[in-house]
């Protein structure tokens, strides 16, 4: 039975919406995990390290799909719920050729500086090789990537959640099978890696492209469309927060690449993204609920359903606390072996990221709430607030703790910056919640 948008959510109605979104983020996470995982065992630790040391600037490109997918998709789903899909149809292909632009230029930008960033980086010799080699063919499909993160909003908008999931596990396994054949068959080493990611990237962002681009019985289609600046800036200021998330984790992830070059070489960045790789697996499903039910929050603010905004807020609150509590026990209980499949060729490597890793997974108990709680004021087309919980997470709070701790705790005080932010994060949050619920009526 098809669900829409206009539904009442039970647990399970909720839960059946949102995991294609959960099972795409999940998909999407692949990408630099898969690679890391070849890389470290058919190619070596020090491209490895590269990979890790470069995919933050890579992600960074990310940022302005996340800005205009978060941002818009909750304009048009409350466009659709005030019952003005033409409208929404007008505003959604102009975001999306929009993103087309920024994608060419950013990937220009990209392919041009690369080499100096990773300089900056710290990056040398081989190293830095290995680093420009991986940048260069990421950032040749920037628009792609940025296609694919902006579409995995607006097809949970047009009620296709499913044919999106769909679309992301066929882009994963292209990554899988051509990592597979690139890495371990051919012998093409790093590049391989990039090709092969590179690939999935376009599988991802341009089906979605031709699918809306033809005629279909999904919300949302592409159409003639006139620039509305009005419309333009308003996506961007109410999906500043994603971009404020996505870039400040990508410069955050710089940071911690710096502090543990500087404390612990390239092991102690190896070690790092190993514990990112397990980061980018759990936050995914916080990621995925948050895109899924996102929409949902936009549509019944503009219909002025408040009791289905309640609905969903304290469904939102139960289900991300149990989820929290499970991953954090879960990611104690497969740290060892998860880590023995990525560095099990190096002791003392190994023994690194699983102490690191034991510590930094106490964040998954609080980052849910903090994802989320962005994301629901995104969806209330609040972008104010939603960018202060951002910003605070990981540009003040986290960047501080990077910088402070491992003063006092050496290398502990790495793991442990994340779990300081989130606490701190938390606060924001729930001061957020309770001082706006009389103005949204969610409580």
């Amino acid at each position: 039975m098809k669900i829409q948008l206009s539904d009442h959510f039970t647990y399970h109605r909720l839960m059946r919406f949102v995991i294609p979104s959960i099972l795409l983020m999940l998909g999407t996470s692949l990408y630099s995990i898969v690679d890391g995982l070849f890389v470290s065992n058919y190619v070596g630790k020090i491209p490895f390290a590269a990979i890790n040391l470069i995919m933050p600037i890579a992600m960074a490109g990310a940022a302005f799909g996340f800005m205009i997918g978060t941002g818009g998709s909750a304009i048009v789903s409350k466009t659709l719920g005030e019952g003005k899909r033409a409208d929404a149809n007008a505003y959604f292909s102009m975001l999306i050729y929009v993103t087309i632009i920024g994608g060419l230029i950013l990937s220009a930008l990209g392919m041009t500086f690369i080499r100096p960033l990773s300089m900056a980086l710290g990056a040398e010799g081989e190293m830095l090789e290995n680093c420009v080699i991986y940048g260069r063919i990421l950032f040749s499909t920037a628009t792609a990537f940025m296609l694919q993160s902006v579409f995995q909003s607006f097809f949970v908008v047009a009620e296709k959640p499913t044919l999106s999931l769909i679309i992301s596990i066929a882009a994963g396994l292209t990554n899988v099978v051509l990592d597979y054949l690139f890495i371990a068959v051919f012998q093409w080493g790093i590049a391989g890696a990039a090709i092969a990611t590179a690939a999935g990237e376009i599988i991802g962002g341009i089906l979605p492209l031709v699918y809306f681009s033809r005629k279909n019985n999904s919300l949302l289609q592409l159409q003639k469309t006139k620039f509305n600046k009005t419309v333009l800036f308003n996506t961007c200021v109410n999906g500043s927060s994603e971009m404020v998330t996505s870039l400040s984790a990508s410069v955050v992830n710089m940071l911690y690449n710096f502090q543990l070059m500087r404390l612990a070489g390239e092991d102690g960045i190896a070690a790092f993204g190993v514990i990112m790789y397990a980061n980018f697996i759990f936050s995914a499903i916080f990621l995925g609920y948050s895109i899924g039910s996102a929409p949902i929050v936009s549509y019944h603010y503009g219909a002025g359903n408040h009791s289905e905004l309640k609905n969903i807020f304290k469904k939102s609150l139960f289900l991300i606390g149990i989820t929290g509590i499970t991953l954090t026990v879960v990611s104690h209980l497969i740290a060892a072996p998860l880590i023995q499949i990525f560095v099990g060729y190096d002791p003392d490597l190994a023994a690194m990221t699983t102490h690191g890793f034991m510590i930094y997974a106490f964040m998954f108990l609080l980052c849910g709430f903090n994802i989320w709680g962005s994301s629901f004021f995104t969806a209330l087309n609040n972008g104010g607030i939603s960018a202060l919980i951002s910003f605070s997470r990981t540009l003040i709070f986290e960047i501080s703790a990077v910088l402070i701790l491992p003063i006092f705790l050496d290398i502990d005080g790495i793991w442990l910056s994340v779990v300081v932010a989130e606490t701190l994060a938390l606060f924001v949050t729930t001061i957020c919640l309770v001082r706006k619920h009389k103005v949204y009526q969610y409580a």
